[in-house]
């Protein structure tokens, strides 16, 4: 593949795992658990999504061929 295509699919992919875990915390967060019981989650989340951003930089976007 090349480096564009290879840069577009990883930043779809990064996007649509970020959409679906936002979500997720956004259903437990509003839900039974309420906030406080969500934080916990919310704070995993964010985690999560700042690790799947830096992988989609070293992997896509840095890596020279």
């Amino acid at each position: 593949m090349t480096r564009l295509a290879t840069i577009i699919v990883a930043a779809i992919g990064t996007a649509l795992m970020a959409v679906f875990v936002i979500g997720l915390s956004h259903s437990i967060s509003t839900g039974f658990a309420g906030f406080w019981g969500g934080l916990p989650f919310m704070v995993i989340v964010i985690f999560v999504i700042a690790l799947a951003i830096y992988d989609f930089w070293e992997e896509a976007v840095k890596k020279d061929k």
